[in-house]
């Protein structure tokens, strides 16, 4: 059953190319994204990106949420703000992960979502964390 959209209509993908907008013009680092099978309970789109430092990931997350509100996107919860090692934003159909280097290796997340099909992202190069 799709999780029921409180503001934007805009379909999760559409949503995703702003927020990524959004992280390039922040100097995000290695963006991947991917839209997960319909009707995954978790999400309709994963966005990872890494940041240089624990300061650049929570400015980061703090550009998500701004993109949000200016963009009447459904923006829920923040965890791992305080300590900027691994920052997830949930914004309700869309899920960010904000890692710095290290931790985005050693969880190797894009692994575990070997059912979703990778969005294109204009400009960037997938990270290679497989």
């Amino acid at each position: 059953m799709p999780k029921e959209k409180k503001f934007s209509q805009q379909p999760a993908a559409q949503k995703a190319e702003s927020l990524i907008a959004s992280l390039e013009d922040h100097k995000a680092h290695d963006l991947s994204a991917f839209s997960l099978p319909q009707g995954d309970p978790l999400a309709e789109v994963v966005i990872i990106c890494t940041a240089s430092s624990a300061r650049h990931a929570r400015s980061l997350a703090d550009a998500a949420v701004e993109a949000c509100k200016a963009n009447n996107f459904e923006y829920l919860h923040t965890e791992g703000y305080q300590e900027g090692d691994w920052i997830l934003v949930d914004m309700n159909d869309i899920i960010l992960h904000i890692f710095l280097g290290p931790s985005r290796e050693r969880y190797k997340l894009e692994a575990l979502l070997n059912d979703a099909a990778p969005l294109s992202i204009a400009g960037s190069a997938p990270a290679d964390f497989q």
